[in-house]
Order: structure tokens, then sequence, then C-alpha cells
């Protein structure tokens, strides 16, 4: 069935940043597909979203064939693709570097590297042979992609890795319409985050908390880059708590 007006995935759409940017978009009149690897907080999202249209399709972005199935999903209900927000993503015990397991190593760089690479190659797939031709993708960087935190080497190392996946789909894109743009996101309160207020580990080595910054402008940001027509982009956007020890961080 085809659809109206403009469709996004939003992925890891069940907590968090993704359900923040899902509501955002869905309240800006989007029609969001909800992906994720939880169908009950993707139902979740859904309930919020009120009597926006929603689609709720349980994915594991770390599987080709999961991937390959959402986004024909959505074209095959939808008809076509506008947005693509490439934001699930997992960390890692904060261990000392030579004490990582392998299997944590592998669980993040499948999830924040491999999958956002997936999703990307499905979108521009979509993108590129649906009239009119073009779409937008914005990737989920970090403020880990500048500057790491201690014992984050997988995290860390993935998150700068965005970067590179939203430079060269960026110019890759050029020739499709298709506009790729990275939010970079400092303190967000989130499940995720939640334990800054108690205190995190600093470079100086010391334990101190942070300040957050509710989710919600998370998402507001979101649904900004999302608005623009497809001849403007915004590149990068860095969104944080003002007075978490970034700039200046170590």
């Amino acid at each position: 069935m085809a659809g109206s007006g403009r469709i996004a995935i939003v992925t890891g759409a069940g907590s968090g940043v993704g359900r923040a940017a899902a509501l955002a978009l869905a309240a800006d009149g989007w029609t969001v597909a909800l992906a994720g690897r939880r169908k009950d907080q993707l139902e979740e999202t859904a309930k919020l979203a009120g009597d926006a249209t929603t689609l709720v399709v349980p994915t594991d972005v770390t599987d080709p064939a999961s991937v390959q199935a959402l986004f024909g999903t959505v074209r095959d209900r939808f008809g076509r693709l506008d947005l693509l927000f490439n934001n699930a993503g997992v960390g890692a015990p904060a261990v000392p570097l030579e004490d990582l397991p392998f299997a944590e190593w592998k669980k993040v760089v499948d999830t924040n590297l491999t999958g956002m690479f997936l999703c990307i190659q499905q979108a521009f797939k979509v993108m590129k042979a649906q009239n009119p031709r073009g779409g937008r993708i914005i990737n989920n960087g970090s403020i880990s992609a500048y500057a790491p935190r201690p014992n984050s080497i997988a995290y860390t190392s993935t998150k700068h890795s965005v970067t590179g996946l939203t430079r060269s789909a960026s110019l890759d894109g050029r020739k499709y319409d298709i506009a790729v743009g990275q939010i970079d996101i400092g303190n967000a309160e989130t499940p995720m985050a939640a334990r800054m207020k108690d205190g995190v580990p600093q470079a100086d080595g010391s334990i101190r908390p942070e300040p957050l910054m509710p989710v919600e402008h998370v998402g507001r940001a979101v649904a900004f880059m999302a608005s623009f027509p497809l001849d403007t982009n915004v590149q990068f956007m860095t969104i944080m708590a003002t007075k978490m020890p970034f700039v200046g961080r170590g």
C-alpha cells in the first residue's frame, strides 16, 4: 500500500534518543517506522505517539537479512523512504582496555558500526530508486566521536568510525540526491546516561557527577535537521548539556 507524506525509519526507537526522535518526528507530521529489537518497547513508543501514524518493525541491525526486511517492509507499505535516523547503538562495560572481552568488543562494533552501515546501504538502495529520488540520512554519532571517556575503547572507536561513514555516505549520496548528516550528542538524560548524575570517571582519574539535558531536546534537534529540503544539509550538529566537561576535556 502506498502512503502519502514524509516517511521515516528510526532505529533504536524503543527507548532513549530513538524514542525521543520518533516522537518529535511524529509530532511534525512524519509517518515513522519504529525499528528495534524489543517489540514491547516499540509498541510503547507507538502508544506515546498517539494519533500519529507509526509502524512497529522489530529489527536486529546486526543481521543483514533483518535490516533488508525492515527497509523492504517500509517500501512495500508506504511506497518510499524520506528519512533514516540511524540511531541504534550499544556500549560496553567500562573496564581497562586490556581487560575488555572480545565478545564485548564485537557486540559494540557489530551494532554501532556494521549495523549502521547495513542501514545506510539499504536506505541508499531505496532512496536512489524511488520517484521523486533521494532522501536524508542522519547518523547518531556522539561527543565520543571527538573525545573519549576513560575505558571506552569500543564505544569511542565505533563513534569515530560513524564520522567516517557519514562523510563517505554524504559524498557518495550526492549523485542520488541523498543528504547525509550526523548528530553528536552529549549527556542526554536516557537510561544509558542516567549514571552520570551519580558520578563518572574523568580523564584526571577523579569521579565526578556531570550535568544532563532532557532527551526531548535531542528529539527536537533531529526533527530540525530533518525539516530542510534536500538541497540543504546539516552536515554535523553537536547538542550537549551546556556545562558538561567536553570543551576543555582532559
